[in-house]
């Protein structure tokens, strides 16, 4: 029985995929988020996952102490830090995806697909999902 050259091609792309995997998985964890606050007295990195792993607070917040302010300024950078870092990560997830894939999933509703874009919403940050739950509260 003939295959189809395109199904044939299509195996070939994913199985090149599934050979990458190890190389790809070094890669996301590899990557850093890295943001400041506007006024760069606040510095937050996280890991591939979205976790903190450091925060630099410059001493002169305390000079005028305000823990609302020092408070909004980690939050808004950790949120961009972790953007950041999704968004790298997505990057190199949709590099390793055979083109025709992509092309297939842009073309189509979401819904003519069958499901949501559950993806995208598990890279969706703590902290999103936290102030969506005190906005309702």
């Amino acid at each position: 029985m003939s295959v189809n050259p395109v199904y044939r091609d299509l195996l070939e792309q994913l199985q090149q995929t599934a050979r990458r995997i190890p190389e790809t998985q070094r890669r996301m964890m590899n990557q850093l988020g890295v943001a400041w606050s506007p006024d760069r007295m606040v510095k937050v990195v996280v890991g591939p996952r979205g976790q903190l792993v450091d925060l630099v607070i410059d001493p002169r917040v305390f000079r005028q102490p305000n823990a609302a302010a020092l408070t909004a300024m980690i939050l808004q950078a950790s949120r961009d830090a972790v953007a950041q870092v999704t968004e790298r990560v997505q990057e190199i997830m949709a590099e390793q995806m055979p083109p025709e894939l992509a092309e297939i999933r842009a073309e189509q509703p979401r819904e003519d697909l069958g499901f949501d874009d559950h993806f995208a919403d598990l890279m969706r940050s703590d902290a999103d999902r936290y102030a969506e739950r005190e906005e309702k509260s």
